[in-house]
């Protein structure tokens, strides 16, 4: 099912993380829209993950792809995220109308975070959004079928709770989100291998 509607007359933003790769967390956030199919309802569930210790820092489930229901996952992300953490911050999505809206951008840009966007349909310019969305899904919610939001919502919320709490990454050196989004600090930099490809390099001709 198609999440993402990019044919539209809203501003779209250039993409900022060519040839970056994060060294901490909420240096930057990737965003996407999956949907969650059950015998009678398709939920659209909004994930924010923090690129670097992989922890899902949003997410939002709703019956529809309206912007407002989008904006939920991002206003749980910031309310998370301490004051003096919100410079030099990136968020990273495609170029869906719910992330070209207004409300959605002047809320980042409200809470100093830059805005980058992909420049094509090409789901590799998003891979670590689209990997956590599968995750979700096909690891978490693939057996369950939660037909009313109430029960769907509760379901989800369970599934990022053991997602970013209980299931270790060989890219953070084994570790859960979780721990690494709290304590990088304390973790030696050399046990933190980084296996990870980075998707959004330049690409040449």
């Amino acid at each position: 099912m198609r999440t993402t509607q990019s044919f539209h007359w809203l501003k779209k933003y250039p993409n900022l993380i060519i040839d970056f790769v994060p060294s901490q967390p909420n240096q930057l956030w990737v965003s996407d829209i999956t949907y969650w199919k059950t015998t009678r309802n398709d939920f659209y569930i909004s994930l924010i993950t923090d690129a670097f210790s992989r922890k899902i820092v949003g997410f939002h489930l709703s019956l529809s792809l309206h912007a407002e229901e989008t904006i939920k996952a991002l206003k749980a992300a910031i309310l998370g995220l301490k004051k003096e953490k919100r410079e030099q911050l990136i968020h990273h999505s495609d170029r869906g109308v719910q992330y070209c809206s207004s409300t959605y951008t002047n809320l980042l840009k409200h809470n100093s975070i830059d805005i980058s966007m992909t420049q094509s349909g090409d789901p590799i310019e998003n891979a670590m959004a689209e990997r956590v969305n599968g995750i979700i899904k096909d690891e978490y919610l693939f057996n369950y079928q939660c037909d009313i939001v109430d029960g769907a919502y509760k379901q989800l919320a369970r599934a990022v709770w053991l997602y970013n709490n209980e299931r270790p990454h060989s890219s953070i050196g084994n570790l859960t989100p979780e721990y690494v989004n709290n304590q990088y600090n304390k973790i030696p930099k050399e046990s933190i291998k980084r296996l990870w490809k980075n998707y959004y390099t330049r690409r040449t001709a």
